[in-house]
């Protein structure tokens, strides 16, 4: 239910559940944190998703099941954060839940227009991951990094885009992320590496 394409440098993790809304299963954590942690052999890589939604979070029943407060979710996030070349998050739908982190984790994410993005840990009655607050909070400022994790606001691809969720609104977030690429694959491994440790 995850799919990795590799072109040589250029990797592309599709999450591919799209008759559920994308929702995460157990394996398939384990899945994307392994590919994760196998990238520092690539220059780029780009999570995505299939169909209209690019995860809803957990799945349900394995939420229910311990899955929500798994530390796979960390791992996840942690790898991608610790990646020494460019990731990107290429948001073909709704992002809500524990998927947040994996996106917060990316360099750059792009969204279609469609999109909504809400974390609804409030309603649900569990944390976020220990991670997620923070990253959010330096993307979208300590007050509305609250209003969506307190008050389970739920904001559309414009806003997003306003509060710097969000970096660009485009029809083909996979195609942007392609293009987007194109100078960290022409580049020296070393030299993506470099200038990503310069940006704090």
């Amino acid at each position: 239910m995850i799919r990795l394409e590799k072109d040589s440098d250029f990797w592309i993790a599709t999450i591919d559940r799209p008759e559920k809304a994308n929702s995460l299963t157990p394996e398939m954590l384990a899945d994307l944190a392994g590919i994760a942690e196998a990238a520092v052999d690539a220059k780029v890589l780009v999570l995505t998703g299939a169909g209209k939604v690019f995860s809803a979070g957990a799945d349900l029943d394995a939420a229910r099941a311990g899955l929500a407060t798994d530390p796979i979710w960390e791992r996840l996030s942690g790898a991608i954060a610790a990646l020494p070349g460019l990731t990107i998050a290429a948001l073909n739908g709704t992002l809500a839940g524990g998927a947040f982190g994996m996106a917060l984790a990316c360099d750059l994410r792009l969204t279609v227009a469609s999109a909504n993005f809400f974390y609804p840990v409030m309603k649900l009655g569990y944390l976020p991951q220990p991670s997620d607050p923070a990253r959010l909070a330096r993307l979208v400022g300590p007050a509305r990094a609250k209003m969506i994790l307190m008050g389970a606001a739920k904001i559309g691809a414009p806003e997003a885009l306003a509060w710097g969720l969000v970096d660009r609104v485009v029809e083909d977030p996979l195609a942007e992320a392609r293009s987007l690429s194109d100078a960290a694959l022409a580049a020296a491994r070393n030299h993506v590496a470099a200038i990503k440790r310069m940006i704090p």
